[in-house]
């Protein structure tokens, strides 16, 4: 059987595109042949496959910055019509504009970074006469989301972490005003001839990177039931479908729980066996389960050898990053709507014994308050020890 799948446009409002899917399948009748047993795409109109928001999601960039110069001081002296010799009032130089990273809450992307590869600052004004200091050069304030981390790009230092609304660091710090010959006056040098240059501003490759931050991560193999989940306990709509890979971006959703309550959960990407070498989508995912308080390991209950499978996610993650060994985890066991009333004493006997479970169907609504319970506990107690 061959599944085509023929994408096209239904409207074009400003910016947002919406694609409608035409499905047809081919049956053994066809004259492609019944041997095949392929999925394909066609597009009409089209030059996206993917959905506005798998578009708009992006945690990397690369960007060239470049504070300002610092403005040269004054070597400048009083002249008159009734002082014809008058004494040294050169000015100092203005800063050189700082480049300035600053956290906003209301941000999730770095979408609005993605096209803009050089960034300069403005330069600080030369001294004048009269000891006039020239003016500071304006500073660059770029907005990120937070959990941006600022990176050189060339040595891989990590400079600082974007975590809090409003936090402002400087990456590049602009150059210092020179000082103008006014400055040097002294009593044994009373006519300075000299000023000094202001100082060059700084200019770098840096990289911003995005890490999600939420209170629980989703991990698990494709087609495990995380976007479902995420679906049903959240108001998010992450893409669901029966194929590998439906989730290609991260996803947030709030969980609201008893006595108005709440905490955020993330789906990322499905993981496969050697992700951290690169198979599946690799790293480019992986490093936003860093920032994860807790994570929720799921696994479905058809799977062929459920401690296996987690024992797999668990060396990935490792692989990794050692540090997320030590975060609290909980393991659902999914898709319980499939099974049957005997299976659930039967998949305990095949679970790892040093992890709490639960059994879940995201489907069917089933066990998704016990899994709050515990996930709520889970959180609580790591805030009680990060407090100790």
């Amino acid at each position: 059987m061959v599944e085509i799948h023929i994408y096209h446009r239904s409207y074009d409002l400003y910016s947002n595109v919406e694609w409608s899917c035409l499905y047809n399948k081919i049956t053994e009748s066809s004259p492609i042949g019944p041997a095949l047993d392929v999925k394909l795409f066609c597009f009409c109109d089209v030059h996206l496959s993917y959905s506005m928001a798998e578009q708009n999601f992006v945690d990397y960039v690369k960007i060239c910055f470049r504070s300002g110069n610092g403005g040269a001081g004054s070597k400048h002296f009083f002249r008159s019509k009734h002082n014809p010799k008058g004494g040294p009032d050169g000015g100092d130089g203005g800063r050189g504009g700082h480049i300035i990273l600053k956290g906003n809450a209301q941000m999730w992307t770095l979408l609005h970074l993605k096209y803009r590869k050089h960034i300069y600052a403005k330069n600080g004004v030369n001294g004048s006469e009269n000891n006039c200091t020239g003016a500071t050069g304006e500073d660059i304030i770029v907005e990120v989301p937070l959990g941006t981390v600022a990176i050189d790009a060339e040595t891989g230092t990590k400079h600082f972490e974007i975590t809090e609304d409003g936090q402002q660091e400087i990456l590049l710090a602009g150059g210092r005003g020179g000082k103008g010959n006014a400055f040097f006056t002294s009593a044994t040098q009373q006519a300075p001839d000299f000023a000094q240059p202001g100082e060059p501003g700084e200019e770098s490759w840096k990289i911003l990177e995005l890490k999600i931050l939420a209170d629980v991560g989703l991990v698990g193999f494709p087609n495990a039931g995380k976007s479902t989940l995420l679906s049903v306990m959240t108001a998010a709509k992450p893409a669901i479908g029966d194929y590998a890979f439906t989730t290609v971006v991260p996803n947030l959703g709030i969980v609201k729980y008893r006595e108005n309550r709440s905490f955020v959960m993330a789906d990322i990407p499905g993981i496969i066996e050697d992700a951290h070498l690169g198979k599946g989508l690799g790293l480019r995912f992986l490093r936003h389960i860093e920032r994860n308080a807790v994570l929720l390991f799921m696994i479905p209950c058809d799977s062929s050898n459920i401690k296996n499978d987690f024992e797999i996610l668990h060396n990935e993650l490792c692989a990794f990053n050692e540090e997320l060994v030590h975060k609290p985890r909980l393991l659902a066991i999914t898709k319980m709507d499939i099974a049957e009333p005997e299976w659930q004493e039967l998949i305990k006997n095949d679970l790892p014994k040093d992890i709490p479970y639960v059994f879940i169907s995201a489907a069917a609504h089933r066990g998704l308050d016990e899994l709050k319970d515990k996930l709520w506990s889970l959180l609580h107690n790591e805030k009680i020890d990060h407090a100790k």
